[in-house]
């Protein structure tokens, strides 16, 4: 690949180390390479639940119409009730979906260093300082 990256392919089990070919069934960027290099055809490396052919074997059956919902019984089974504590925030900022790994780790970077006062072991928002001296203790 032009990173540099190496990955072994193997088209007739279908299988690529990236685990993409495997997982999602189609051609990843590894057999698209090969494909280009053999001069092979990439396209029946796709697996047959994204070709339109079976695609339009779902829309041949009848669809029946729901009906009007006034004539429908009415519903006697389990009421579902919302769990408010599941509920996504909607306030503050966005929790990552990163995974961390070891250079993530609070030991592999700098101590945490305030802006106000500049001493190591708290932030700005935890500053003594950040009150001003009148409030943090000072007794004339």
């Amino acid at each position: 690949m032009q990173d540099g990256s190496i990955h072994t392919v193997n088209l007739a089990q279908r299988h690529c180390d990236c685990g993409h070919f495997q997982v999602e069934r189609l051609p990843c960027r590894h057999v698209l390479a090969c494909c280009a290099n053999q001069r092979l055809d990439w396209q029946i490396y796709v697996h047959d639940v994204y070709k339109m052919s079976e695609i339009c074997k779902v829309y041949r059956g009848e669809f029946v119409l729901m009906g009007d919902p006034s004539t429908w019984a009415p519903y006697e089974g389990a009421k579902v009730i919302a769990n408010w504590t599941l509920r996504r925030a909607t306030k503050g900022r966005p929790k990552s979906t990163r995974y961390l790994n070891e250079m993530d780790s609070r030991d592999m970077r700098r101590p945490r260093r305030c802006t106000i006062c500049g001493r190591e072991g708290h932030s700005q928002s935890r500053c003594p300082q950040r009150a001003g001296p009148s409030s943090a203790g000072d007794q004339s």
